[in-house]
């Protein structure tokens, strides 16, 4: 059975990550307007990563006897200076996840709760490669400018991540 401390915390993921997947499709829409294809394909592909990260977070609560309750999200940002201003944002919020994770382990070690710290752990290591993931895109927008063939060439490199299937929340945990 889960605790009432982390099913509220972990309700509050639910709508971080669900928020995340907002703000990622915002981001999306916004490269699409300014013809920057590529860089929206890959917002949409990390838009459905973050609905699957929300999904594991309402199997566990419901895996352990507890309560779903969806809370209510705030509408992100709709423009950005610029496309590194966009991935820059990105990054700031993946950190913003990673502290929430964080949290949520400690909250797991103090409750002595093993499930949710070993379900955690996952998300541990997921949140390393978000952040990798976007850094990267960050020091490739640095090189490549702000516009011309280096921000097009960037954009058609952004493009090849293909989005799978979207999430249902049961794929299996990679070890």
């Amino acid at each position: 059975m889960i605790g009432q401390r982390m099913q509220e915390a972990m309700n509050g993921q639910v709508m971080h990550e669900t928020f995340s997947a907002y703000l990622y499709v915002s981001m999306a829409a916004h490269f699409h307007a300014k013809g920057l294809d590529g860089m929206a394909q890959w917002m949409m592909a990390q838009a459905q990563e973050e609905v699957g990260h929300a999904l594991r977070f309402f199997r566990h609560i419901n895996e352990r006897g507890g309560r779903v309750e969806l809370l209510a999200i705030e509408k992100p940002p709709a423009e950005w200076d610029s496309p590194l201003a966009a991935y820059k944002a990105a990054l700031a919020h993946e950190e913003f996840i990673t502290g929430r994770i964080d949290e949520l382990v400690k909250l797991a070690r103090e409750e002595n709760d093993n499930a949710a710290e070993i379900m955690l752990q996952w998300f541990v290591t997921e949140q390393v490669e978000e952040e990798d993931s976007v850094s990267k895109v960050i020091d490739m927008l640095e090189i490549a400018g702000e516009k011309g063939p280096g921000l097009l060439m960037a954009d058609r490199e952004l493009g090849q991540r293909a989005a799978g299937p979207l999430p249902t929340g049961e794929e299996e945990a990679e070890p």
